[in-house]
């Protein structure tokens, strides 16, 4: 089997929830960036080196990842206020074997614990199986975020395997946590 989405499945303007509108990032929201990955704590749970990335890596990593062609990247929108707070992305789209990798990082420390989250996740998990047609989505995750494997858990994600003592944070070594959903897993629980 070989995927090829069309450019417009792909790379959607937008997908509306209940809660949370995802759009394509645009260049205005570089700012938010700036501010979400200089924060120690975001940095905390979603690099692997200590400390927040630089201003120069965080435009790198912007125009590279979140703008580049290779990433499906939206922006998560509060749908009553239009507030970007997050963003989140498919990366190494494996249409052969109908697979992808989700990211997500909710950059506003207000909006954390709301929800917010998962919603997009279920946005962007039913695109990936009813629209692209795939048939795994899959994420790592570090063991001490507890709240971000409780929301994946309950978007249904299930813990595959681990890397032991990948990560060092807080004086001691903790596993990354690799975590994929499937497409008739998905299905059951929208049935």
């Amino acid at each position: 089997m070989t995927l090829m989405p069309e450019r417009h499945a792909w790379r959607p303007e937008s997908i509306v929830g209940d809660r949370v509108v995802l759009r394509r990032h645009r260049a205005e929201n570089l700012k938010a960036f700036m501010r979400w990955y200089s924060d120690p704590e975001v940095a905390r749970l979603t690099r692997y080196q200590q400390g927040p990335l630089s201003p120069d890596e965080i435009q790198r990593f912007f125009h590279g990842r979140i703008m580049g062609a290779d990433f499906l990247a939206m922006g998560i929108h509060v749908r009553d206020t239009d507030r970007l707070i997050g963003s989140c992305a498919f990366s190494q789209l494996d249409g052969d074997n109908g697979s992808t990798l989700y990211h997500i990082t909710i950059g506003e420390r207000d909006s954390w614990g709301q929800g917010f989250g998962s919603e997009a996740t279920e946005l962007m998990v039913d695109h990936a199986f009813t629209q692209l047609a795939l048939h795994r989505v899959a994420l790592t995750v570090f063991q001490f975020n507890a709240r971000a494997i409780r929301a994946y858990e309950k978007c249904g994600f299930k813990i595959e395997g681990r890397a032991r003592d990948a990560i060092y944070r807080d004086g001691r070594f903790w596993d990354e946590i690799h975590m994929s959903i499937l497409a008739h897993e998905w299905e059951a629980r929208q049935g």
